[in-house]
């Protein structure tokens, strides 16, 4: 990543302006544990638009500067640009940069590609959905699309390798109704509607023996799949694993109301390279389908993630948690504090928080005594939504 190293000296003023780039504050660390920590430095920039932080720490006698890691952003150029300006500003003596001859391969923007931001807050469709969680080569999901071409399908996938797989046939067979995110299926259930879902399949997940608390079967993601379900949608699990097999079924049989059908070794359509090697190894295959028999109510993801109240940040710095709070479903972990210089009453309050497997980290950015989460609220899972009502009880005391 872009960084430069200069000669350390005076912190820049702000708020300034360089290049179009705003430098709107600097933020000092602040040491609230007992463990022995070095001074840094964020600095809130404005490029284009979009706001970010840059990153100012001691190393050796001198300084370096680069992008903070919480707040990055791209395309790179606008880091680049940002970093360049603050050295212009600071009239610094420059001892490396490679903000002007770093390559940097822009991102390729593909058209089935969403963010998870897009199913949050733009997705939109009167068509039928069905979902395949962990895609993996594709074969399935090509095949389901090309025979249901008036079906919305959403394929999710975290092995990036197999999403530019996928990418690559939907554009060379010019398939058009699938839509690919990379993000965990557990939270992802969270942003789609009630009773609007047709089919979610579940082919061949990564069994998790040893580790079972990571495998996508359980209690809440069943539950969140029924919800999105319509009555008659089906969650489909096809699996080459005994002991999957036989935890998934313990999972779905403790539902009060639905249709569970089982059968072994059933022809698709279409198969893996790995099920066609698997059946000639003689393994079994079992299919678990569980039909949903309810109609939910409707989810609301306009949540407010306000803070309604004044703090005093000073007090803050002395009362804030040191060591992680852990709930059932959620946690919070202050990671540090920093004093906004030359502001009164204002700082940042930089915190991990809410799912176990998918945690978000953020900046709570206080100005005068009033929070706000910088960059822009979390997203409203169940978890965060949760870790932000604990986050007002802790701030308001």
């Amino acid at each position: 990543m872009p960084h430069i190293l200069f000669e350390k000296n005076d912190l820049i003023k702000v708020p300034s302006l360089k290049n179009n780039i705003e430098f709107d504050f600097i933020a000092k660390s602040y040491n609230f544990t007992q463990k022995e920590r070095k001074t840094e430095y964020r600095i809130a920039v404005k490029n284009q638009n979009k706001e970010f932080m840059l990153s100012l720490k001691p190393k050796d006698e001198n300084f370096m500067i680069k992008a903070d890691k919480v707040t990055r952003i791209s395309p790179v150029a606008l880091i680049k640009g940002a970093l360049n300006a603050y050295v212009e500003l600071n009239n610094a003596k420059v001892l490396f940069s490679n903000t002007n001859n770093l390559i940097v391969k822009e991102d390729t923007v593909h058209e089935y590609l969403k963010d998870i931001n897009y199913f949050v807050n733009d997705f939109k469709t009167t068509k039928e959905i069905q979902i395949e969680i962990g895609f993996g080569s594709g074969r399935h999901l090509l095949h389901q699309a090309k025979t249901n071409p008036d079906i919305q399908f959403i394929g999710l996938e975290i092995h990036y390798p197999s999403i530019e797989q996928l990418l690559k046939q939907l554009e060379l067979q010019n398939i058009t109704n699938v839509l690919v995110v990379n993000y965990d299926a557990r939270l992802f259930m969270e942003f789609i509607e009630s009773n609007k879902v047709g089919k979610i399949f579940v082919h061949f997940p990564v069994p998790w023996d040893k580790k079972p608390h990571r495998r996508i079967y359980s209690d809440e993601f069943v539950n969140e799949a029924l919800r999105v379900l319509k009555i008659g949608g089906t969650l489909e699990l096809r699996t080459d694993s005994r002991k999957y097999f036989d935890f998934s079924t313990e999972v779905l049989t403790k539902l009060p109301k639905g249709r569970i059908t089982i059968d072994i070794n059933k022809d698709l359509a279409v198969s893996s390279k790995y099920e066609d090697r698997w059946k000639k190894q003689g393994k079994n295959i079992y299919d678990v389908t569980l039909e949903s028999w309810n109609e939910d109510e409707k989810i609301d993801l306009n949540v407010d993630f306000s803070f309604e109240f004044k703090i005093d940040f000073s007090k803050i710095l002395t009362s804030i948690p040191t060591k992680s709070i852990i709930e059932k479903n959620y946690f919070i972990h202050v990671e540090e504090l920093y004093i906004i210089e030359n502001m009164e009453n204002s700082g940042l309050i930089k915190i991990t928080m809410g799912n176990f497997d998918r945690p978000v980290t953020k900046y709570l950015l206080v100005k005068d005594g009033f929070i706000s989460y910088y960059q822009g609220n979390p997203l409203p899972t169940s978890s965060n939504i949760n870790a932000h009502k604990k986050l007002k009880e802790i701030l308001s005391k």
